[in-house]
């Protein structure tokens, strides 16, 4: 049977699992709380990639609760998923279209190499499954590869793919889908960027340029700024976020490959240093392993919180998969 979406989070995040679990499982058999295990505690999350913030907050909220009382490491798990979930649950915001924008047109930035292309491709297989029509633009046109991926995602996903010769003007490419965008209906665009921060300036100068050939057409776009991470990169990702955010609007953000990564606790710690909304987390290859970010499981995944019955993981599933299909 296949793997619902709650399964396949945890298995991606095993490797993050093991690195903060299993330190947790070293540290606690049964042991009084204490300043020197809450020191060796907070060393641990912020080796876990949660960031000194988080792991000071946890700290503190332990140290409110439970210090001085002796503690299971099952105790332990359970608290920690409990007070990562809290930071998390604010900024799980699955992404939706805004009605009001026909077509609602979602720019889609970041690093190369963090799977924008591929993520635009899932996400346009999600919503033409919801029976939208989407329409795609291959704007990172310094990469033959990139427009080539998207062309691909277009035909599996039955798409437009809006796309020019190598080298070709991302700008003009946005002014070409907009303009067939409103006169096929589409109801959602999806541009590919370039992303070569190693030239800043001149990516700043792309982006702009993009920007206002859309406001062109509609002076509120683009609607969505999506900035996608990849957590293999850890807190390589904050800086990521604070670059983009100086060049874009970014509106939320989409953070792929966790299942290769040790570094899952990325996401918490971006989430309690900015605030952004996470639409969504990628978890392996496949179009079904990027969903909808969920606060709870993905705290319960991280941690390592005891398996629950078969049954129960099945019921899991379910409400997953219902949530994401909702």
């Amino acid at each position: 049977m296949a793997l619902g979406f709650f399964s396949r989070l945890k298995q991606g995040l095993s490797r993050s699992t093991q690195k903060l679990g299993g330190g947790l499982s070293g540290m606690f058999t049964r042991r009084r709380l204490d300043d020197e295990a809450l020191e060796e505690l907070e060393d641990l999350l912020i080796t876990a990639d949660l960031g000194p913030a988080v792991a000071e907050r946890v700290i503190e909220s332990f140290r409110r609760s439970r210090f001085g009382t002796e503690v299971t490491d099952e105790e332990i798990r359970a608290t920690l998923a409990d007070e990562i979930a809290r930071i998390l649950e604010p900024v799980a915001q699955p992404f939706v279209p805004d009605p009001a924008h026909r077509p609602h047109v979602v720019l889609v930035v970041g690093v190369n190499g963090v799977g924008k292309t591929t993520t635009i491709g899932k996400m346009a297989r999600f919503f033409t499954e919801e029976g939208r029509k989407v329409m795609l633009v291959a704007g990172d046109t310094f990469r033959a590869a990139a427009v080539e991926q998207l062309q691909i995602w277009g035909e599996r996903t039955h798409c437009p793919v809006i796309a020019g010769p190598p080298g070709a003007d991302a700008a003009g490419l946005a002014f070409e889908a907009l303009t067939r965008a409103r006169a096929e209906g589409a109801e959602l665009v999806f541009m590919d960027t370039a992303g070569r921060l190693h030239n800043k300036s001149a990516l700043m100068e792309e982006l702009a340029k993009i920007i206002r050939v859309m406001r062109k057409f509609d002076e509120t776009a683009p609607h969505s700024v999506l900035l996608v991470l990849d957590a293999t990169t850890g807190q390589n990702a904050m800086e990521q976020v604070r670059v983009f955010r100086e060049l874009v609007n970014v509106s939320g953000l989409v953070v792929t490959k966790l299942d290769g990564s040790a570094k899952g606790g990325i996401v918490v710690a971006l989430a309690d240093a900015f605030g952004l909304p996470v639409h969504a987390v990628g978890v392996g290859e496949q179009a079904e392993d990027l969903r909808p970010f969920d606060a709870r499981d993905y705290a319960r995944g991280l941690v390592g919180v005891a398996d629950v019955p078969a049954d129960a993981a099945a019921q899991i599933d379910a409400r997953a998969d219902a949530r994401s299909d909702g």
